[in-house]
């Protein structure tokens, strides 16, 4: 009997991470979903927000998925199709905040929906890239 599921999580531009697990937390639209071997088959949305892969050796890989996406579920595998993800020890954490003030000015300044839409939607994916960074920063200390 395999105490693993194989995970696979790619957005629109690469792969993020391929490989085994034995538990996948995601952020779904109503909540935290807790994705584990021999899980019953599922498809939801997820918001943007973390997923955190538990490899089998113990070791936490976690991705901050900053544009939403969908979770599947399947016997053998979990799929995360997100619009746009990145590994959160990869973030540029001087860039995510230099995106967070752009977007924090750009309302500040807002003349029509459309920027006013546009300018909520980086400042999302700003702040949830410096959410992962702190709990990156979080596990670091323990």
């Amino acid at each position: 009997m395999s105490h693993t599921i194989r995970v696979e999580v790619v957005s629109a531009e690469a792969e993020i991470y391929s490989g085994e697990a034995t538990m996948v937390v995601a952020t779904g639209e109503i909540g935290e979903l807790g994705i584990t071997p021999r899980h019953a088959p599922l498809i939801t949305r997820l918001k943007p927000g973390k997923v955190v892969v538990t490899q089998s050796n113990g070791e936490k890989v976690d991705i901050s998925i900053t544009g939403g996406g969908i979770l599947e579920v399947q016997p053998q595998v979990v799929t995360v199709l997100a619009d746009s993800a990145i590994r959160s020890d990869e973030i540029d954490e001087a860039a995510a905040l230099a995106a967070k003030q752009e977007a924090e000015d750009a309302l500040a300044n807002r003349t029509d929906a459309v920027e006013i839409a546009d300018a909520q939607a980086k400042l999302a994916q700003a702040l949830t890239q410096l959410q992962a960074l702190e709990r990156l920063r979080k596990t670091l200390k323990h």
